[in-house]
C-alpha cells in the first residue's frame, strides 16, 4: 500500500495532545486588535481543542498525527 499525503495546510494549523486530542488556534487575534481588551487577547492565546464533530476530517487530512 503506497504512503499517505499529509495535508501541508493542516498540519501547520493542528498538533495532537500527549493524550491523543488534537489541537487548534484560536480565531480573531491576526489584527485590528486595538479596540479588544487585553483579557479577551490573552483568552484568544491559549489553544483550543478541536470539536469531536470536526475530528474526524482533521485526522483523514493528518494520517500520521
Amino acid at each position: 500500500m503506497p504512503k499517505l499525503k499529509t495535508r501541508k495546510a493542516a498540519s501547520k494549523r493542528f498538533r495532537a495532545t500527549g493524550s491523543g486530542k488534537i489541537v487548534r488556534r484560536k480565531a480573531f487575534k491576526n489584527h485590528l486588535l486595538e479596540h479588544k481588551t487585553t483579557g479577551k487577547k490573552r483568552k484568544l492565546s491559549k489553544m483550543a481543542i478541536v470539536n469531536e464533530r470536526d475530528e474526524e476530517n482533521v485526522r483523514l487530512m493528518l494520517p500520521y498525527l
